[in-house]
């Protein structure tokens, strides 16, 4: 436990959860705890717990295994990254990214499911269906390439729904996330520029592909993940063979063609919410009568 403030509310552990506030510390780091009923104790740091931290522990119940959720109850899962965008190298890892369906009754329980789980292998990442549709109904790029990916891993009934529904999750607003994560994150590449001289190209690469994606997405109604004929370009920045003007025009050049874009595109102003609530809904109904997942 880190050093408490003078004045944090504390319990006092081996005095039958006597509460109190830290009124100093001792020049050899004891803390001096004034009780409610005006005694001061002098007691260890080991010998306290936050009020908060306390009450906390003091209600717990077992959580979900996060890990056994993965493995049981997945419904979908795909390789994103490098592998899935066509960029891959010698040296590229595999990442999977998935989907698990927690059962119902989990939700009954103060200990809920966890909302996301990372592992049980080094590269997989997954997300618990209801925080995967929230993300990917606004337009979360991480999570909309999951389902458009074309390296499908593991698929189940309930799977193939959900990649049925993607249409569903696409709308204007994926202009705002791409374009905005990517001039958010260019402006701290040049701040590293100019201090480190050379950026990370990697990254550079892989956000000049966001915007390529986007623009494609604005323009066709479609999601592409893998870059296809941009795929040579796109190595030579990784590789640091393009000069960091030119990557810049690039740049540029693609946000207008997202601003011009976003002014013909067939895509809807919003998500189809509806549609994809329905759809967590029944999953969530079909868990329950254990005729799912």
């Amino acid at each position: 436990m880190s050093q408490l403030p003078v004045g944090s509310q504390v319990v006092v552990r081996e005095r039958a959860g006597a509460t109190g506030r830290v009124s100093r510390i001792t020049d050899d780091g004891q803390y001096v705890v004034k009780l409610v009923d005006g005694r001061e104790l002098t007691v260890r740091a080991d010998q306290l717990s936050l009020r908060s931290e306390y009450q906390a522990e003091a209600i717990a119940v077992d959580q979900p295994d996060g890990h056994r959720l993965v493995r049981e109850h997945t419904i979908y899962a795909a390789v994103v990254g490098s592998r899935a965008y066509g960029l891959e190298t010698e040296t590229s890892d595999t990442d999977t990214r998935g989907v698990y369906v927690a059962p119902t009754e989990m939700f009954w329980s103060l200990g809920k499911p966890p909302m996301h789980v990372d592992g049980p292998d080094e590269e997989w990442f997954s997300w618990e269906v209801e925080r995967f549709c929230e993300l990917a109904l606004k337009a979360n790029p991480n999570l909309l390439e999951v389902l458009h990916s074309p390296l499908v891993v593991q698929q189940t009934p309930l799977g193939e729904e959900l990649v049925g529904l993607r249409r569903s999750f696409l709308s204007q607003l994926a202009y705002q996330t791409y374009s905005g994560y990517v001039l958010s994150q260019f402006k701290k590449i040049e701040a590293d520029f100019r201090r480190d001289g050379a950026p990370k190209w990697k990254h550079v690469m892989h956000l000049i592909r966001l915007l390529i994606a986007a623009r494609t997405l604005l323009d066709e109604g479609e999601l592409l993940v893998d870059v296809g004929d941009h795929r040579e370009r796109l190595l030579a920045v990784r590789r640091g063979e393009v000069s960091w003007g030119e990557v810049e025009r690039w740049r540029i050049e693609l946000h207008a063609d997202l601003e011009r874009a976003l002014r013909t595109t067939s895509l809807p102003a919003t998500p189809d919410v509806a549609v994809v609530d329905g759809w967590l809904r029944s999953v969530r109904k079909r868990s329950a009568h254990d005729t799912c997942c």
